[in-house]
């Protein structure tokens, strides 16, 4: 069953199990997603990364990231909201998921359900269902009381996984703040000193917080924040390195040179030849990439394959 509504201030809330057959959620840039595999498997890239969900498991995107749907393999739901609907920062308080199941980094949140948390979940998405087809005035503050629910159970279900019983809600919190605030300034502010500053903590004590939970260390949040924006900006935008280096806030093109270089092991320009080379071999069906890269000329134009000989395993 799908549902969808759209508010008169821009709200817009919707539940589908066919959203690579929704074209206008795809071309939706401002939607928040749940992303919930109920029977089988389902294939992503976010990103340009693949992933591969299973029954029962549960990936979470923002906005920010890019999602294209490969195979299909089964039965899945996906649940999308916008800020207009639900902002989850002016509700940080109510939800506590910012930086936490929603955050900019391309290494997303996937949480593997227990029977007992897939079948809370499945209460709230019958009760998201009952309430979808009651058309009145209330029906709008009723659906976004049950889409709080369901997001306040994926923050309960990805605490446990990080170990974060009421003891440490304190200490957890410290940390979903450095990332709130790591997905919010990492263009200007690239050393932990800029954020402990800010959360009248010193480095060490981060550091020391971070490695209690088993996460990265403050430093590498901030590097792989601010390699998923590079990527971003590389795959999905035609600005030049420099350009890129500068809306990163680097000094220049060659300390961003060099960073992304440290990061991925590849240079800036070779990583976008690589994936250009990769987008136009699965475009074509080509399965061996060294068969773009031996035959250049190719790559002018997609529709010139149709006239050459099939590739031979």
């Amino acid at each position: 069953m799908d549902y969808q509504l759209n508010t008169r201030l821009n709200g817009n809330i919707a539940m589908t199990s066919s959203y690579h057959e929704r074209a206008s959620l795809q071309r939706d840039k401002t939607l928040y997603k749940f992303i919930w595999v109920q029977s089988g498997t389902l294939t992503l890239e976010i990103d340009h990364i693949p992933m591969r969900l299973e029954k029962d498991e549960i990936v979470t995107l923002t906005p920010l990231h890019h999602l294209e749907v490969k195979e299909v393999d089964g039965e899945y739901l996906t649940f999308v909201f916008n800020s207009n609907f639900y902002c989850i920062y002016g509700h940080d308080n109510e939800v506590s998921c910012n930086g936490f199941l929603f955050y900019g980094s391309s290494k997303v949140m996937k949480l593997a359900l227990s029977a007992g948390q897939s079948s809370n979940l499945h209460d709230i998405v019958r009760i998201f269902r009952q309430e979808s087809v009651i058309h009145d005035n209330l029906q709008e503050e009723m659906l976004r009381i049950v889409l709080k629910r369901f997001i306040i159970t994926c923050t309960r279900i990805a605490r446990q996984r990080f170990g974060v019983g009421q003891e440490k809600e304190k200490t957890f919190d410290i940390i979903r703040q450095y990332y709130v605030l790591v997905d919010r300034h990492f263009k200007e502010k690239k050393q932990v000193q800029d954020y402990a500053d800010i959360l009248c903590r010193s480095p060490k004590t981060l550091s020391n917080l971070f490695s209690t939970c088993g996460l990265p260390s403050p430093l590498r949040v901030i590097h792989d924040r601010i390699e998923a924006e590079a990527m971003r900006l590389l795959l999905y935008t035609h600005k030049s390195a420099k350009e890129i280096s500068s809306i990163l806030g680097f000094e220049d093109l060659s300390a961003f040179s060099r960073f992304f270089k440290k990061m991925t092991g590849e240079s800036v320009s070779d990583y976008r030849k690589r994936v250009k080379r990769e987008e136009f071999a699965n475009c074509c069906g080509i399965i061996d990439i060294s068969y773009v890269v031996e035959n250049k000329e190719l790559c002018k134009n997609k529709n010139q394959v149709i006239l050459l000989k099939p590739f031979k395993k």
